[in-house]
This record gives C-alpha cells, structure tokens and sequence, in this order.
C-alpha cells in the first residue's frame, strides 16, 4: 500500500479526472465513478481481490441504506407533477402571502416542491404561473425567475428526502432525521438569501414575460385543484415521522423503550415513511386516472430514479476504496492542524460543484471523500452533509443543465443570466454555509 501523501497526490489526479470527463466529454458520472474507484485502488497498491470486495460492498451498502428511499421519493415527486398537486400547493401559499409579493410566494413554493421533486422539473412545472404573476403584477422576469431557482435550489441541495443530501447521509452514516431538521433549518436563511437578492440585485434587469397563459386561465385549465392539505402531505407527514423516530431514537429515550417508541421507530424509519408518503400521494389521485398512476406514472418515477441510484451507490464504492486507504488518517493527521472544520467539505463541494456543473455529483464525490476523514477532524456527520450541500449551490453557470433551464425559460440571455441567477447562487451557497457554521457551534 502507498503512503498518504501518495494516496493524497492520486486524490487530486482522480478528482481532475472526474471534473474532466464529466465537464468536458459529458460521461455518465455512474461510469466515471466506477472506473475511478477501481484505478484508485489499482494505484493505490491494494490486493485485487480487496478492490472488487470494497467496491462491492461500499456500492450495496449506500444503496441499502438509501435506494428505496429515493425511488419512493421520486414516485412522489411524479405524482404531485402530474396531479397538479405541485400548482395546488403554490396557489396556496400565493393566497397566503398575496400576489404583491409574488416573488416570495414563488420563492416559497419552489423551496417546499423541490424536497421531492428536482430543482430542474420544479422549475419547468411552475415556470407558467411564474410568468403569468410576472405579467399580472409587473414584476421584471429575472426577479422572479431568481427567486423561484433559489427557492428551488435551498432544498434540492439540504433537505433529503431529495437524492443528493440524501445519498451523502446514506454515505456518510448521519442520522436522516437529523439532516431533516438541521437541513429545514438551514435551507430557510439560504432560500431567503436567494429571495432578497431577487430584489436587490435582479431587479435591474427588466425582463418582460413571454406570456404563454394569464393567471386565471391557467387557473381554469387545471380545473379543480388537489385539495391544499392532501397536497402538502405526501412532504409533510414523511418528513414529521422521520423526525418522530430521531426523537425516539435519542440516547435519553423520551418515549421509552417500548410500544410507542418502537412504533414511531418504525413509521419513521425512512424506507416506511416514504412509502406511506407514495401511498398519500395516490389519494390525490382522481378515481379514473388512478390505473395511469399505479401504472405508467410509477413507473417513470422509478426510471427517473435509475440514473440517481447508479451514480449514488458508484460513489459510494469511491468511498469504499478512499476509506480503505491510507488517504483518511494521512488527511485528517494534515488538515486538523489548519482547523478548517466544517468549512473542508464546502470548498470541496463548491471546487467540484463549478467544475463539473452537477450538484448531486459533487454533493456524491464530496461525501465519499469525507466518509474517512469524519473520525480524524472530528466532524459531526450531519452537519458535513449541510456543508456539502451548502458548497454544491456554488455556483451554478453554463456547465450546469439547471443554469440553462432557469435562463431560458425565463427568457434570460446568457450575460443577464449570470449576472443575476450565477451570483444568486453564489450568495445562498455562502449564506448556507454561514448557517452550518453557526449550528456547529452548538452541534
């Protein structure tokens, strides 16, 4: 085996590698994380037989832990698309806080749809009302379009069940409920950040909307909308029992060690949660749409989760081969003299992040390369899970697919767009991370 300072120089060569294939030649991260895994281990001097046993064990073991949970989550997400649920819950909150402030109102509305759903389909479902309130209050499209994507963008980055915080709690062995209520936490000053920015700074750019429908008539073309509470609850009540089962999990046992604790220990594990979340979500479901639902709308949640899946238990295989290097006690010996703490995943996250352009690749990458290092710096799983997540928004621009789907939906050029969406970004990124910071002083 190689020494750590070697183990560290083949780090970086990987993590170029990475950033080069999947940013230049577009290869699919599944692949390239693979291959990556195995030509670590090959250099690294392991025995054969232990590279295979590694990436075996470290791609069965993450998806074990979290590959359910993903397809039941991305079944959820299919189902509030394709009911309207998505559009029920925004017109709800855009009751709540009135058409004047309609960029909070979307900002709101991206921040809780994207839990379940990508930031990249959340956008494109809500981008008709988002330009139909820009041209019925007024509003400059880049101020609503920067406010809906970071909306979008504060849970698709912290708050599982969404795939990639998700994979990188499974990867780094935090405790889900944990990141639950530390991510809703810190997502909500991110989501703000994005918010303010909107107003602040996109605001210079007037943007008219393209308008393909008014509000009303978008309105009626939906028809009658899922009702508002069963429409928050496929999100809500999931989320509620994971944090149930935390509590009852906690060393101190506030429910006991018996019937009810073991009972909220198992609604609220997270495999079951999310499956009674799928099985609320088909209550939204009208009567003669419900044999499309159980059919073909599962089924495409299920193929919308395949590529995540891969690329998640890939990563986790990566990690496998760092952890059973000499990398984790060589890096956390080096890096606990400069006590960078929780800031080490951030920038990991935020370089890999403006790299290569995917968020959950970089929340994936930065997780299994953390896994070893946890113990040695001393850092608490969850919170690293936020940091990672907090660095992935940073920054979004043209190798990003999301950068391109916010730009042109919203009728943004390419200048305008980074001037206000990529620097969006970049101040919710800073301001998540501002958050973890502060968490890990009490955590």
């Amino acid at each position: 085996m190689v020494s750590g300072g070697v183990a560290v120089i083949y780090l970086v060569v990987a993590v170029a590698i990475i950033i080069y294939l999947t940013a230049k030649y577009h290869m699919n991260a599944f692949v390239v994380l693979l291959l990556i895994a195995f030509l670590y281990g090959l250099f690294a001097g392991m025995p054969l037989p232990d590279i295979v046993k590694n990436i075996r064990t470290g791609f069965g073991n993450t998806l074990g832990y979290i590959g359910i949970v993903i397809v039941a989550g991305t079944i959820i997400g299919t189902i509030l698309e394709k009911t309207g649920a998505a559009l029920a819950m925004t017109n709800a909150i855009l009751k709540l806080v009135g058409k004047e402030r309609s960029p909070l109102a979307m900002s709101i509305a991206g921040y809780v749809v994207s839990i379940p759903v990508f930031c990249d389909s959340g956008f494109v479902i809500l981008t008709p009302l988002n330009k139909a309130l820009a041209e019925e209050t007024g509003k400059s499209m880049a101020v609503m379009a920067v406010a809906l994507s970071t909306g979008l963008y504060a849970t698709h980055c912290l708050v599982p069940p969404t795939p990639g915080p998700i994979a990188a709690a499974g990867i780094l062995n935090a405790d889900l409920g944990l990141v639950i209520g530390l991510g809703l936490v810190v997502s909500i000053p991110a989501m703000l950040a994005g918010y303010f920015w909107a107003l602040w700074f996109a605001s210079r750019y007037d943007i008219k909307a393209v308008l393909e429908e008014s509000y009303d008539s978008l309105m009626k073309k939906y028809g009658k909308l899922p009702n508002t509470t069963l429409s928050f609850a496929p999100i809500v009540v999931p989320i509620i029992l994971i944090l149930f089962k935390s509590i009852a999990d906690y060393p101190t046992k506030p429910f006991g060690e018996a019937g009810l604790a073991k009972l909220l220990s198992f609604i609220g594990d997270p495999v079951t949660a999310l499956l009674i979340g799928v099985f609320i979500a088909l209550l939204l479901v009208k009567q003669q749409a419900r044999r499309e639902a159980v059919s073909s709308w599962m089924d495409l949640g299920v193929k919308n989760a395949a590529l995540i899946l891969a690329i998640t238990g890939a990563g986790g295989a990566f990690g496998a081969i760092l952890r059973a290097s000499p990398l984790g006690d060589f890096l956390g010996t080096s890096l606990a003299q400069y006590h960078i703490g929780i800031f080490l995943p951030f920038v990991i996250a935020a370089a890999l992040k403006t790299a290569q352009g995917s968020s959950t690749v970089a929340i994936i990458t930065t997780a299994s390369i953390m896994a070893p290092l946890l113990e040695t710096l001393g850092l608490s799983p969850a919170l690293t899970v936020l940091a990672i997540g907090a660095g992935s928004m940073v920054v979004s621009h043209a190798n990003d697919s999301y950068y391109w789907v916010v730009s042109q939906f919203s009728d943004m050029d390419v200048p305008v767009a980074y001037r206000a969406y990529t620097t969006a970004t970049l101040v919710e990124g800073i301001a998540a991370m501002i958050g973890v910071a502060i968490l890990s002083l009490f955590f």
